[in-house]
């Protein structure tokens, strides 16, 4: 921040100018000068932050009726000057600037908040470990709600595929924030059934930020050109409709939630409330839940439930891939049926080789 005697030469604008005609007024210019009437006026705080967040790189400077306690808030602000009157004292000004080093809001300078920082220090090993530690032994919200506390200072998301037990995560997903975002994997491949119970549940439950991550379009016309890999290749298929396009979805995600439970596979045995998988945080909020106590929170929530679920479908992934089971067989064993194959690959990682 810089300390100036008189005014520059700019457009001089004071703070009670509508910001439509302000930006139309530095629209070709580089630099602007916002009069105060008032120290009590906040509104050229404002003009700056906006100008500043949607990208005037002028040079910006206060002017008028000010204070040195304002100088650090007129910085945060967007301005790169301030002009003080005959007799200032410069050094109060100089003082109050830089009385303290931190943040704990964001703003549209690059100070960093404190809560970012703590969180960008720990890696996500270090993060785990202390949330399992805290919370094993916790409920199902109170580990959602941890990933989900902005102070943990991590970008989230919910993996859901709209199944069989979907309803209870997203439901307790949207009592604590329903503009969570949650990714669907739109294969192409779903049931008609699910692609109804997904708008069904989003419209019931609130949710208002349900992302659907389709394949990649060359890559489906050079490897699947007839919709049929999923014969010759499960695997592949699923790289090619599942894999491939998560990993695009989960582009600046550093912590993603998922309805993974302990009971599902044996891979899935030991699953914790929270892990480390790829570099990313995981959460597994429903990891040591029954098929009993989920459809008795489905019961109790009076939530929707999928229609193939009443049909013998407890586990439901795509058409080619599922059918339904007996009573006396596990609720996974119709998905692959008689493959060795248990998991899409979502939750294994990358494949050894590429596809193609």
């Amino acid at each position: 921040m810089q300390w100036l005697d008189r005014i520059p030469e700019g457009i001089r604008l004071p703070v009670t100018t509508p910001l439509a005609e302000v930006e139309a007024a530095v629209a070709e210019a580089t630099v602007l000068v916002l009069e105060f009437d008032a120290f009590r006026d906040g509104r050229g705080f404002s003009l700056a932050a906006v100008l500043r967040e949607r990208g005037w790189q002028g040079r910006l400077i206060a002017a008028g009726r000010l204070i040195p306690d304002q100088a650090r808030h007129l910085r945060r602000s967007g301005f790169d000057a301030v002009v003080l009157a005959e007799g200032a004292d410069r050094e109060a000004w100089t003082r109050m600037d830089q009385a303290f080093s931190a943040a704990y809001q964001p703003a549209v300078d690059p100070l960093v908040p404190i809560w970012r920082r703590r969180a960008a220090a720990a890696s996500p090993e270090t993060v785990v470990d202390r949330l399992n530690r805290q919370l094993r032994d916790g409920d199902a919200e109170t580990i959602l709600r941890a990933a989900l506390n902005p102070d943990l200072g991590r970008r989230p998301a919910v993996l859901s595929s709209f199944g069989a037990e979907a309803a209870v995560l997203l439901a307790a997903v949207a009592r604590i924030d329903p503009s969570t975002p949650v990714i669907f994997l739109e294969t192409g491949m779903h049931f008609l059934q699910t692609l109804d119970y997904r708008k069904t549940l989003t419209d019931r439950l609130g949710l208002t930020d349900v992302r659907l991550v389709t394949p990649d379009a060359a890559d489906r016309s050079l490897l699947d050109p007839r919709d049929d890999l999923w014969q010759a290749d499960p695997d592949a298929c699923c790289e090619l409709r599942k894999v491939r396009p998560l990993e695009r979805a989960l582009a600046g995600i550093d912590l993603l939630i998922t309805g993974r439970k302990q009971y599902q596979t044996p891979e899935r045995e030991r699953l914790q409330p929270f892990e480390v998988f790829e570099g990313r945080i995981r959460v597994n909020p429903l990891h040591d839940w029954t098929p009993g106590r989920l459809q008795a929170a489905m019961d109790a929530g009076d939530l929707p439930r999928h229609p193939l679920s009443t049909e013998g479908y407890p586990s439901i992934g795509c058409w080619p891939c599922t059918r339904a089971v007996a009573a006396n067989e596990e609720s996974r064993s119709g998905r692959w049926a008689g493959a060795a194959k248990t998991e899409c690959g979502i939750h294994l990682g990358r494949r050894a080789q590429a596809v193609g």
